[in-house]
């Protein structure tokens, strides 16, 4: 008799007992700060050596500590090539709660498309300890058609473009919470159709929890730019232009085009339509046209941006253009010393990549 009523108990109050902590492992821990040693070794020498060209860009785009940003477009290649465009991008991300679009660059290995991928992890590794996964995932995923989302913590696990973001977040805010969205291969149609049920989803959320855009709720999408170069790149020649100083320059004016016509001032479908024509190919939309990586990420997180905005204000989003460099443009932040933080890939006129930061509110 005991037994049943302790039963009836558990399931009445199952609430009640505290949820079996799951964290998700880091999958990178040579391109990004794995502890708290490493990650305030990089920040200190990122302001050290870079602070000029962090306060310049910072002056250019007008921004001030008051400033909040909705949504974020961010790098997530190694820190000693990227450096300060980590903070650039993530510094005025404010609110407690990260919605986090990622890259799913091994899409092709698990036969995934057409679906965003959530993980079911309760923390996430990182290096001020453990961070929590927000409960409003669940939310979230509880108004979504099911058909348009799956919960993959195999792809979770080896994906390393949210992981990038995170120590980032974490070094401004220690207390913040995530919930990750990672985007395969999918056309811009099936981009549509994810982006109106997830953003009426973000919207019920903030409505029904009383919470702001921007001050309690941030969107961060992650990706890098074009990945150039005719060497390294698994027998693919990336040099569109050529790999030399002249296809190098002609090269960065076409990583300028596209964020001036996609990313400036009032962003609407039509300039994120615009951005999947740069950068994927028209007739078959798992090839790149441009070698962005977040081909995927970046749209599907801006029309979710967009749809947002509307749901909440009726107002358009509006982009700022705060930086742009790659990982042969700079000096390299020193991290060959801290542990087993190094370097990924090469960095050099024949194999380089791209690196955007635009903040919208």
């Amino acid at each position: 008799m005991r037994f049943f009523v302790f039963i009836i108990l558990l399931v009445i109050c199952g609430e009640c007992f505290p949820q079996q902590v799951k964290v998700r492992p880091l999958a990178d821990t040579i391109g990004f700060a794995a502890n708290a040693v490493q990650m305030d070794a990089v920040m200190k020498r990122i302001i050290e050596s870079q602070s000029e060209q962090l306060l310049n860009k910072i002056s250019a785009a007008n921004i001030t500590d008051k400033t909040v940003w909705k949504t974020v477009i961010a790098p997530h290649d190694d820190y000693t090539y990227t450096g300060y465009m980590y903070p650039l991008a993530l510094q005025n991300i404010k609110a407690k709660t990260v919605i986090l679009f990622g890259v799913a660059h091994k899409a092709k290995i698990l036969n995934l498309e057409n679906q965003i991928v959530f993980d079911s992890y309760t923390h996430w590794r990182a290096p001020y300890g453990k961070v929590k996964v927000s409960s409003l995932r669940e939310e979230i995923i509880a108004q979504l058609p099911k058909n348009l989302y799956q919960v993959n913590d195999s792809m979770q696990k080896i994906e390393h473009s949210l992981e990038a973001e995170i120590p980032f977040l974490q070094y401004y805010n220690k207390n913040v919470e995530i919930i990750s969205i990672l985007v395969p291969y999918m056309n811009y149609s099936k981009m549509e159709e994810i982006a109106t049920p997830l953003s009426k989803a973000i919207a019920s959320v903030i409505k029904n929890k009383k919470l702001k855009w921007g001050e309690d709720i941030a969107i961060v999408i992650s990706a890098d730019a074009v990945h150039y170069g005719d060497e390294d790149w698994g027998g693919r020649n990336f040099a569109n232009y050529g790999a030399d100083t002249a296809g190098y320059k002609k090269a960065v004016e076409h990583e300028y085009e596209i964020m001036n016509t996609c990313f400036k001032g009032n962003v609407d479908s039509l300039k994120v339509k615009k951005f999947t024509e740069y950068t994927v190919e028209p007739n078959d939309y798992k090839a790149y046209k441009w070698t962005w990586c977040g081909r995927y990420s970046v749209p599907l997180g801006l029309l979710t941006s967009i749809k947002l905005s509307k749901l909440l204000s009726n107002t358009p989003l509006y982009g700022t253009i705060l930086g742009y460099t790659n990982s042969i443009e700079n000096s390299h932040i020193k991290v060959s010393d801290l542990g087993t933080m190094g370097i990924t890939a090469k960095a050099n006129i024949r194999h380089w990549v791209g690196y955007a930061a635009i903040g919208f509110k």
